[in-house]
């Protein structure tokens, strides 16, 4: 299991796959330096 992160540190570096094509790398692509990041299973 990955760490967890704690108080003051780093959001580690992560490209995802966006759904309509494309991808998402994580925190270079935000706009702002605070973001609240949602993940949803896509088949149940």
């Amino acid at each position: 299991m990955a760490d967890k992160l704690n108080l003051l540190d780093r959001f580690p570096k992560l490209t995802l796959a966006l759904a309509g094509g494309g991808s998402l790398t994580l925190p270079d692509d935000l706009q702002t330096p605070y973001a609240v990041v949602l993940f949803y299973r896509g088949h149940w």
